[in-house]
């Protein structure tokens, strides 16, 4: 099923249009996936809604061959945002189902991502946050995120669990395989940096013991699920801080992943603190030019891992998109911000054609905001959101109103969130 690397020329769309076969025997339609993005339509009880079903039966009706959830919570305790949806039992089990229905109804795969935020999480929100060690937020979001308390190694034993039994429920509810968010700043990338895990056990120190944590959480979840249902992850190339998770790390850990049998690596990069993914800084002119962010290090696991890859961030024409597969350093092409304003954009590049929207940045004109992942996060949320009201999304709504208004919709939802699970 998969293309062999050097075969006869296709045309962009006949690219895209390829199925693909995954080590498990897992079929994709197309090549082209919806990368995660946060959502925030749960309820303030932390249960999945309706507004997720018909955001999620746009997509398939887009024509998306891979769809990625946002983040779902393995614990309550511990959100990432207020209407995040958690899954730590089967009390959401109907509302999961008609979910997982709504997003493969046109045949797609509908993964969803699974995720704890470490002490990437708003000061109020939990009742505290925990993380691989009590490292704070540097200056610039130190206001935004409270300092964490280290985990015990009993706790950390917990989360392996919940991983897993988030996973087992997934596939209870029909969806067709989980994403473990191993990237930007959240609990697995906390573990993996060595600037945010500073432990002296076995879950810390060197590189291999920071890997500990993922490969635990991998080996849990296919215990619970099975060789069959697809496993991926959502990995860092590196997190661009000093002292952090470096390529080499990366790809050390993708090594180790592979080995254990991971399904799909879908490359990112960067953290809150430094937002590469979203591209708010600085990309290069060579980069530019080839629309993926992060394909020149695909390229460097290509040459060292036999893994399927997904490249996520900067893509913005078929051609660039059916250049990056034809160059066999990719699988899958990763869609994001593009589907927020344009979920019907699969189908027109499965016709070769280009997307009617063209990603812009997002600026409400204050510095310190601007430089931030958090404010492309809140705008593209609002653009979610309508979708699922069944409205249309805004691609030129004003960054500044809509960070006004998510400030305000935050702070009194974090509230009224805290206050429900007091």
């Amino acid at each position: 099923m998969n293309a062999p690397r050097k075969s006869a020329v296709k045309t962009p769309a006949q690219m895209l249009a390829e199925p693909f076969r995954l080590p498990n025997g897992v079929v994709v339609p197309n090549r082209i996936a919806k990368s995660a993005m946060s959502e925030a339509l749960g309820t303030l009880g932390n249960q999945p809604t309706a507004r997720l079903e018909r955001l999620y039966a746009r997509w398939a009706d887009g024509g998306v061959g891979l769809c990625i959830t946002g983040n779902v919570m393995i614990d309550r305790r511990a959100l990432g945002e207020p209407g995040n949806v958690v899954v730590e039992d089967e009390s959401g089990l109907a509302m999961l189902q008609r979910w997982a229905a709504a997003g493969t109804r046109r045949g797609g795969q509908l993964w969803m991502q699974i995720n704890h935020p470490g002490k990437q999480s708003p000061k109020g929100l939990n009742r505290e946050n925990v993380a691989p060690s009590a490292i704070p937020f540097g200056p610039e979001l130190a206001a935004f995120f409270s300092a964490p308390r280290e985990l015990t190694d009993d706790e950390i034993l917990d989360l392996i669990r919940r991983y897993g039994n988030t996973a087992r429920i997934a596939r209870l509810a029909g969806f067709t395989g989980v994403q473990i968010h191993g990237a930007h700043g959240y609990l697995v990338s906390q573990f993996l940096s060595p600037k945010h895990n500073q432990r002296t056990d076995r879950w810390g120190g060197s590189a291999e013991n920071r890997r500990r944590f993922v490969l635990e959480v991998l080996a849990e979840m296919r215990r619970q699920v099975g060789a069959d249902f697809a496993i991926g992850i959502k990995l860092n190339s590196a997190d661009f801080q000093r002292g952090g998770f470096t390529e080499e790390e990366s790809l050390d850990t993708i090594r180790a992943l592979a080995q254990a049998g991971i399904d799909l690596v879908e490359i990112s990069g960067g953290t809150y603190e430094a937002p590469a993914m979203t591209g708010v800084t600085a990309v290069k002119a060579s980069t530019r030019a080839r629309e993926a962010y992060f394909l020149e290090f695909a390229e460097k696991v290509r040459a060292a891992v036999n893994v399927p890859l997904m490249v996520t961030g900067g893509f913005r024409t078929v051609e660039g998109m059916a250049a990056a597969l034809q160059s066999g350093a990719i699988d899958f092409v990763g869609l994001g911000r593009l589907l927020a304003v344009e979920p019907e954009a699969p189908q027109r590049l499965l016709r070769g054609e280009n997307p009617r929207e063209q990603i812009r940045p997002i600026s409400t004109g204050i510095g310190m905001v601007d430089r931030m992942a958090l404010m492309e996060v809140a705008w593209y949320t609002r653009q979610l959101r309508r979708i699922g009201e069944g409205d249309e999304p805004r691609p030129r709504e004003s960054g500044l109103k809509s960070f006004a208004i998510g400030m305000v919709e935050n702070g009194w939802n974090t509230f009224r969130s805290r206050r429900l699970r007091a």
